[in-house]
């Protein structure tokens, strides 16, 4: 706003652009975290057609949580959707707000976010608390259905620049199936020998279940690999 504007212009003017573009956004968002479930859902009751594991608790599952959260379990592995319901941008630093169709408009900046989380499933089984999650991916979506992904690996790669179209069915059927091949083909790390030598009888007695415990490896976000340390 410039010194000269009347601040009850500027904020009708916001109300009209800013805050219509992220209630849009949210609409969007909701329909994609609806589809990204019914896809999940569908590909896990596939798995469970076609698959035949050599032990029968070697399951694979899906459940809603709620509107704004579903978790697919597969065999020792959780993975953990949520819709976060607040809308974000990124700084001026980030890649995407270099591309012309960020600076096109402002509203463009403007995304909303669904995460996928991976657990250990015996985390949540036997409510080891203190055990860790990983990103694996974090899609964005704004007020065009225009999106992208990042993520590791694959995840990362394919959608790491924001779309030319709006978000399909089939690009939400291809990140459900990138999200379970990564968390099934990182395995777990036990910790160093030293660090679980020594107990304590409060761990013995409180903390068993997270003796030993393993963490996942291979889960590094793309944009880490650039970070000192």
């Amino acid at each position: 706003m410039n010194i000269q504007q009347d601040p009850l212009n500027h904020i009708r003017q916001l109300l009209e652009s800013k805050s219509t573009a992220k209630q849009i956004t949210y609409k969007n968002l909701l329909d994609a975290f609806a589809i990204l479930a019914e896809e999940s859902e569908r590909i896990i009751d596939e798995l469970k057609k076609e698959a035949v594991p050599g032990d029968e608790d070697v399951t694979v599952t899906f459940d809603w949580v709620n509107e704004h959260e579903f978790h697919v379990k597969l065999a020792g592995d959780l993975l953990v959707f949520v819709l976060h319901t607040n809308v974000v941008t990124f700084s001026d630093e980030h890649a995407v707000m270099k591309t012309t169709y960020i600076r096109e408009k402002e509203v463009n900046r403007y995304f909303g976010q669904i995460m996928i989380y991976n657990f250990m499933s015996d985390s949540v089984k036997f409510n080891r608390i203190n055990d860790p999650g990983y990103l694996l991916a974090r899609l964005l979506i704004n007020h065009e259905g225009r999106f992208l992904v990042e993520g590791d690996g694959q995840l990362g790669f394919l959608f790491s620049t924001i779309s030319a179209q709006a978000i399909r069915e089939s690009d939400l059927n291809t990140l459900v199936k990138l999200s379970l091949t990564a968390a099934i083909e990182n395995d777990l790390m036990a910790p160093p020998f030293p660090q679980v030598r020594f107990i304590t009888l409060f761990q013995k007695i409180e903390k068993t279940q997270e003796l030993g415990a393993g963490q996942k490896i291979g889960f590094k976000m793309s944009y880490q690999n650039n970070q000192p340390g």
